[in-house]
C-alpha cells in the first residue's frame, strides 16, 4: 500500500503512479500535510471599517480595501512605495528563520499519516512587487524604471529566501508559492520582460530549495503558456492551475510529460465546476484524470461560493476521480446543495 506521501512523489516524478494524487478538504482524501511558517515577529494586522468598506494591512505596510461584504482579499488602496523616493526607506518584513521553521515542524511531527509536507512560503516576487507600487503603475514601472525594478525585486527576493531556508529546517518536502501572472488571453507583460526581471532571480531562489531537496510548486492564475518553459528551467516541478482549459491541455501535458513536470488543479473552476450541470463535471473530471494520468494531484477550489458554486456540485468531481480509481470506499455523501462553504477573510 502506497502511502500519500509516495503518491505525490510518484505523479512528480512521472513514476508510475497508483492513481493521482488528491488535496480536497470537508475530510476528503487529502495528500498533503501543510506547514505554516510563523509571521513577522511583532506584526499584528490592523483592520477597520469605514462605511461599507473594510480597511487592512500587510506585513509590508500596503493599505488594502474590500467592500464589507465582498471577495476577502480587494485591492491594494495605498502602496508603501507611491514614489521611487521611498525605495531606499523601504525594510522586510521581521521573520526568524529558526521560529519560522519550528512552527511547521510541529505541524509535520504530529502529522501521522505520512503526508506530502508541503510549506507555503507566501506569495512570491511579482505578486509582491506589484503590490508595493499598485499594479496599474508596476507595469509602467516596467517599461520605464529597470533600475529601480531590479532594486525592489532583490529587496523582497531576501525576504523569500529566508523563508525558503526555513522551510528547508522545517523538514518540508516542498514550497508552495503564488505569481498570477495570465489573463485568459496571455501573460500580463512579455515574455521577455520576463526573462528580464524574472528568469535570474527565480533560479537562484529556487536553488535553495532544490539545495534541501525540496520540490517547488507554483500557483498561477490564467495562461502562462508562453513561459511555461522558462518557469521549469528556474525549478516549478508542479503547476497549481485552477484554469485547466484556458491551455490545449493536450499540449500542456505533452509538455509536462518531456519536462517530467506535473499539474494540480481541480475541475476547471470557469468553464466547468460552475456550470452546475453533472453530467459536463463528472466527463471533464474524467478527461482531465486521462490527459495528465501519471502526472497528476486533483484538488478542491477554496472558495465556491466566490465562484458560485455548491459544495454539490464539487462533490461530483471528487467522487468521479474516487470511482475511476477505485477509491468508493472514500466517497462522499452528496452535500446539502443549498449549503455554501464559508470562507473567513484573508
Amino acid at each position: 500500500m502506497n502511502t500519500p506521501r509516495e503518491i505525490i512523489f510518484s505523479n512528480l516524478n512521472h513514476s508510475d503512479p497508483p492513481r493521482p494524487g488528491m488535496t480536497f478538504n470537508r475530510n476528503r482524501i487529502n495528500d498533503f500535510c501543510r506547514g505554516g511558517l510563523s509571521d513577522g515577529l511583532h506584526y499584528e494586522q490592523k483592520r477597520w471599517i469605514e462605511g461599507k468598506m473594510e480597511y487592512y494591512d500587510d506585513q509590508w505596510g500596503n493599505i488594502w480595501k474590500r467592500m464589507k461584504d465582498g471577495c476577502n482579499k480587494g485591492e491594494v488602496h495605498k502602496p508603501v512605495i507611491d514614489d521611487w523616493s521611498k525605495l531606499d526607506d523601504l525594510e522586510e518584513p521581521e521573520f526568524d528563520i529558526e521560529k519560522g521553521a519550528a512552527q511547521a515542524r510541529k505541524t509535520f511531527e504530529d502529522d501521522q499519516e505520512d503526508r506530502f509536507k508541503v510549506v507555503g512560503v507566501g506569495g512570491w516576487v511579482f505578486n509582491d512587487a506589484r503590490y508595493l507600487r499598485k499594479m496599474e503603475v508596476y507595469f509602467l514601472d516596467m517599461a520605464m524604471y529597470p533600475e529601480e525594478l531590479h532594486r525592489l525585486h532583490a529587496l523582497i527576493g531576501q525576504y523569500y529566501e529566508k523563508r525558503i531556508h526555513a522551510a528547508g529546517k522545517s523538514g518540508a518536502d516542498a514550497i508552495m508559492m503564488g505569481e498570477d501572472m495570465g489573463t485568459q488571453q496571455g501573460l500580463l507583460f512579455s515574455p521577455e520582460m520576463f526573462r528580464q526581471y524574472f528568469k535570474k532571480l527565480y533560479t537562484d531562489l529556487l536553488g535553495i530549495a532544490k539545495d534541501y531537496g525540496m520540490k517547488v510548486l507554483m500557483h498561477s492564475c490564467g495562461s502562462n503558456w508562453e513561459i511555461v518553459d522558462d518557469l521549469i528551467d528556474v525549478g516549478i516541478d508542479c503547476f497549481q492551475f485552477d484554469q485547466p482549459m484556458v491551455y490545449d491541455m493536450h499540449l500542456l501535458a505533452e509538455k509536462f510529460r518531456r519536462r517530467k513536470a506535473s499539474l494540480w488543479s481541480p475541475v476547471d473552476i470557469q468553464r466547468v465546476l460552475p456550470t452546475g450541470d453533472r453530467q459536463y463535471i463528472e466527463e471533464q473530471t474524467e478527461r482531465m484524470c486521462e490527459i495528465f494520468d501519471g502526472m497528476l494531484i486533483v484538488k478542491n477550489y477554496a472558495d465556491l461560493p466566490g465562484i458560485g458554486v455548491k459544495q454539490e456540485w464539487d462533490d461530483w468531481a471528487y467522487n468521479t476521480v474516487c470511482r475511476r480509481y477505485g477509491l468508493e470506499e472514500f466517497s462522499k455523501p452528496l452535500a446539502d446543495p443549498f449549503v455554501v462553504q464559508k470562507v473567513s477573510p484573508q
